[in-house]
């Protein structure tokens, strides 16, 4: 057995939606206003060209699949190409649709996941990008052991948090918009009959980008620029800024100075990775988890209970211990993980999830031994030691692997990894009462993904046989930026939309 040990220390750490896709539709055609006022005017389709792209499906499968577990391969085909950050699928082409404001893109190329010594067969191709309002869907053609079913809504997308920008050529990015695995796309997943991922499985973040393909876009293209960011930049950044800058930044200065001192009792709330936890009990490693020194299973993580330590406010500090641990056990042995003793430091900002860590090398079989390590960066904003009474709540609270927690995990995952966010409750007095029940936050920021341990196996198909439902398209493909521009351009108080939307386990 190695010992080895790392101290623990202290880590680093707009536009309107709505706003933006006006000036991106008002910049595709200079006629648009008249379509929309003029009921009678003949139905008008605006190409949209030079589309493109970038996905990585989900990170953690990528990885899986080409690790020393499933040995194989994520190979781009049909022109696609393969990224720092998964794939990129360009040349893609689309419309936007004056009649029903819809905007579609689709795009040529795929990528095709092969693993287990071909059991496990997966392609992906023809992609689409359909969105709705704040809400959209990625489609494709999945071949699953041959077997093809075109057109699956396989991720849901929501833009309700994305701010547009604008790239090369007038083009229109919208970056990092979050995906989600949908129930087909989940069938796909299936290995041996079993869920891999569940329906509900954050995937990784797509970025469109999409060209106008016509001109006419001056007039229009200087209205938008100007009114979206003259009015709401105005107003919105003086009220708010000014009264909710200045009341909240000067009580929260002076409460907490009054509750400084001991750490009396509390828990901290974390679940580590849920695809991790997913992956360990799941088909593939066939492992378990086992919780000790008093920490219990929460719907979404684990809890460590009995906190300790001293806050002081004033300076901006938390230290904090929680007792308890959690043992990742899987493939008969090969992966043993084991965290405990943690802590959560805070200076500032910057924050720390330190444990020891208990790690065996799934090829050597030799176990090292970690104390105070610093396994994850937490990121906090400034007021976060602000208590409310005799107890602090930090709810949500990013948290990012270290290069340190990514040597712990022996190599499932790598520096800069989002892990589930953390969730604490501290009392500062014996009177103190800690809040009532599960949080209900360890899975819902912060990159962490949805969804349970491992979903139920289906009837058929997967990654390894069989077939999946087909759902198809659909008729109804309406869009984000197409309705954004009617709007603008119609004054009218309600649009119609109707529809465009991810690492393995381990």
């Amino acid at each position: 057995m190695t010992t080895r040990t790392l101290p623990a220390r202290a880590a680093r750490r707009g536009a309107s939606l709505l706003t933006v896709a006006c000036a991106t539709v008002l910049s595709v055609t200079a006629f648009a206003g008249p379509a929309v006022a003029d009921d009678a005017a003949p139905a008008q389709v605006i190409e949209l060209a030079d589309a493109q792209l970038d996905w990585g499906v989900k990170e953690s499968f990528r990885r899986y699949i080409t690790g020393p577990i499933a040995g194989g391969s994520a190979e781009p085909t049909g022109g696609a190409e393969a990224t720092e950050t998964g794939f990129r699928f360009g040349g893609g082409s689309g419309t936007y649709d004056l009649a029903n404001h819809g905007v579609t893109s689709a795009f040529p190329g795929g990528v095709h996941f092969t693993g287990h010594h071909g059991e496990l067969d997966l392609a992906l191709a023809d992609l689409q990008v359909v969105t709705e309002g704040t809400t959209g869907t990625i489609l494709a053609d999945v071949t699953v052991a041959g077997a093809t079913t075109e057109d699956v809504e396989f991720a849901t997308l929501d833009l309700s948090g994305v701010s547009p920008g604008r790239g090369d050529g007038g083009a229109m990015v919208f970056a990092d918009i979050p995906a989600t695995l949908t129930a087909d796309g989940a069938t796909a997943f299936e290995y041996h009959g079993s869920a891999m991922y569940p329906e509900g499985t954050a995937l990784d973040p797509a970025t469109l980008t999409v060209t106008p393909g016509s001109s006419g876009g001056t007039d229009p293209g200087t209205d938008p620029g100007t009114d979206p960011g003259t009015d709401p930049g105005t107003d919105p950044g003086t009220a708010p800024g000014t009264d909710p800058g200045t009341d909240p930044g000067t009580d929260p200065g002076t409460d907490p100075g009054e509750v400084s001192g001991e750490v009396v009792d509390g828990r901290l709330d974390w679940g580590v990775k849920e695809s991790f936890r997913s992956y360990v009990t799941g088909p593939i490693a066939g492992g378990e988890v086992e919780l000790s020194g008093g920490a219990s299973e929460l719907a979404d993580g684990y809890r460590f209970p009995d906190a300790s330590g001293a806050l002081d406010a004033e300076a901006g500090t938390l230290a904090s211990d929680f007792a308890g641990g959690v043992r990742f056990t899987g493939h008969e042995g090969a992966l043993d993980l084991r965290f405990s003793e943690l802590s959560v430091e805070i200076d500032g900002t910057e924050g720390a999830l330190v444990a020891d860590v208990s790690s065996k090398d799934r090829e050597t079989g030799e176990v090292t031994e970690y104390d105070d390590l610093t396994l994850a960066e937490l990121d906090l904003p400034a007021d976060a030691l602000n208590p409310e009474g005799d107890v602090l709540t930090l709810a949500g609270v990013p948290a990012t692997l270290t290069a340190d927690g990514a040597e712990a995990f022996g190599g499932f995952y790598e520096a800069g990894e989002a892990l589930d966010p953390v969730n604490v409750s501290l009392a500062l007095s014996d009177d103190a009462r800690l809040p009532d029940g599960d949080p209900g936050g360890t899975g819902g920021t912060g990159g962490a993904e949805a969804g349970g341990a491992t979903g139920g196996p289906g009837p058929q198909g997967g990654a390894n046989g069989g077939a999946l439902a087909a759902t198809g398209a659909g008729g109804q493909q309406l869009a984000l930026l197409g309705g954004a521009g009617a709007l603008a351009l119609a004054g009218a108080a309600a649009v119609r939309y109707s529809r465009m939307r991810p690492r393995p386990q381990g």
